[in-house]
Order: C-alpha cells, then structure tokens, then sequence
C-alpha cells in the first residue's frame, strides 16, 4: 500500500473538508470490502484514507415523510435487519441477502456498493426500480441525483473526487406495490452477479398491470431501466402469457444491446430464467395473501 495518511471521521464536515484539500489523492473508506482487494492489488493507489465508518448519521435509517433514507454507511446486514419482514420490500431484503458472505454483508455498505458503480453492483437494480436518489455532499454544498443518472453517468451525475454520498432515498412503496429481485451468478456461493433483473410492480384487485418499473444489471454497460418490456406489462394481466411475452420483449432488446459480444447467447438463456422468477414471485406473492 502506498497510504501516507488515515483519517478517522468524526462528522460529515470533517470529511468533506479532507476530501477539498487532497482531491484525488483521498479515498473514502468504511466498510473495505472492495476498497481493501483494490489496495493490494495495486490498482489504486491513494495518499489518503478516510474512514467514515463511525459517523452516526451515515449509519442510520429512518423514514421521513413518506421515504425511506439509508445512510451511504448502512452495512447490508443492517439493511437486512430493518426491512425484514417488510413483504413489499422483499426484493431489497434479497438482493441485500444475495451480496458476499455474512461476514462481507456485515463490512460492506450501500453506499460503497453504489459508489464503485459496478454493472454488477447487486443493490443498485431494485434501488433504480424504487425510484431512488442519493444525496451527495461537497464543500460547495448538497447536491441530488436519480441514481438511475449516476449509474449511467448521465448530465455529471457520476461522484467528483471531492464528493461524498450521504444518503439513498426512496418513497416507501403503497400497499399494493411489490419490490421483486432475481439474481443469476457464477455460482451459488459468494456468486458475483452476473444478471440481475428487479421490479417494481402495482396490480390492481384483478391482477392487472397499473404500472411497472423494472430495472436490469449486468446486460448492459451498467444498470438501466427497461422501458419496452415496462410499456408491453402495462395494462395487461399478469399471468402466464403476459410473462412469456415480456420475457421476449426483454431478449430482443438484449439482441440489439450486446449484438456481436460472445456472452449473448448465454445471457439469451439466462435473461429468461431470471425474468419469469422476477414476475412469477408477485404471484406468488398473492397467493399468498
């Protein structure tokens, strides 16, 4: 490691104070559990550390007016832990579930999982779904983007070397709106996310389509919503010949998105797997009920 200087955090200000007078030079780190394999392997190579995983307001959920807000510090297992139980937020119980093994889900924090903006960051598919945003703090104030804009990178939105992610905001979900998440790896234990598709989906009392929004990681250069197959739900029943359709609106958008790589034909396959698992669980989940 090539670490000259460790800070430990003690607020908000601290930190984004350090992160203005050694610009790129700094790295931010709470739980490491990415940032620790990057160091050892040489691939980055900062002056400066800076922990901020003690600071009480970065580890905390609450909810305010009618959103929840989860502190970019908030381990995975605390994720699991608050929303538990919550059968409208199943899907974010699960990808939380779905990340590392229990001892990477108690170090690794959302907003790390977030901040590193892998295509196959497994929290950030049902996050988009949820219409989430993050809260970002510089020296020269606060800032809020769609995280679906950050992921792409769309209009400046991706995070600057003086910038810290504060918060992941959504508005907590209407009782008849179901969070869902399927997950394909390379294997099942520890699998990093290979394909990763999420929804939100609102039925009425007949089980028809009020609306959809559905996002997928890992077919593509990073997660993004799915505009086709949400227009081709709309309006429909879901039932068994509604999801076969929308399983092959899902792979002729893929056909045009990866044309020409060599990882299309498998994803072919597995998008269909993933899929039907994604929208037979709402059913599932009303049989249930």
């Amino acid at each position: 490691m090539s670490v000259e200087q460790f800070f430990n955090a003690e607020s908000i200000e601290e930190v984004v104070d350090l992160l203005d007078q050694y610009k790129g030079d700094a790295k931010i780190i709470a739980g490491g559990t990415d940032l620790v394999i990057a160091l050892n392997n040489k691939k980055i190579s900062p002056k400066v550390l800076i922990d901020i995983s003690k600071i009480e307001d970065l580890r905390k959920i609450e909810e305010k007016d009618g959103e929840l807000i989860i502190g970019s510090a908030v381990s995975f297992t605390h994720l699991m832990d608050y929303i538990k139980g919550d059968n409208n937020l199943k899907g974010l119980y699960d990808a939380a579930r779905s990340i590392g093994s229990p001892q990477i889900r108690n170090k690794g924090t959302l907003g790390g999982n977030i901040g590193h903006s892998s295509p196959a960051a497994d929290s950030t598919p049902p996050l988009i779904a949820l219409g989430a945003k993050l809260k970002i703090a510089s020296k020269n104030g606060i800032r809020e983007v769609l995280l679906e804009d950050y992921s792409a990178k769309k209009n400046g939105a991706g995070l600057q070397e003086d910038e810290l992610i504060l918060t992941i905001e959504f508005p907590k979900l209407r009782k008849n709106q179901f969070l869902t998440f399927s997950k394909l790896g390379l294997r099942k234990a520890l699998a990093i996310s290979r394909i990763t598709t999420s929804a939100v989906i609102e039925l009425d009392q007949n089980k028809n389509v009020i609306d959809v929004v559905m996002c997928s990681g890992s077919i593509g250069r990073y997660p993004m919503r799915e505009p086709e197959v949400e227009e081709y739900l709309k309006g429909k029943i879901l039932n068994e010949e509604t999801i076969e359709g929308a399983v092959e609106v899902l792979i002729d958008s893929m056909d045009e998105r990866l044309e020409g790589r060599s990882t299309l034909p498998y994803k072919r396959i597995a998008i269909e797997s993933i899929l039907k698992e994604t929208l037979y669980s709402r059913l599932k989940f009303l049989s249930e009920v």
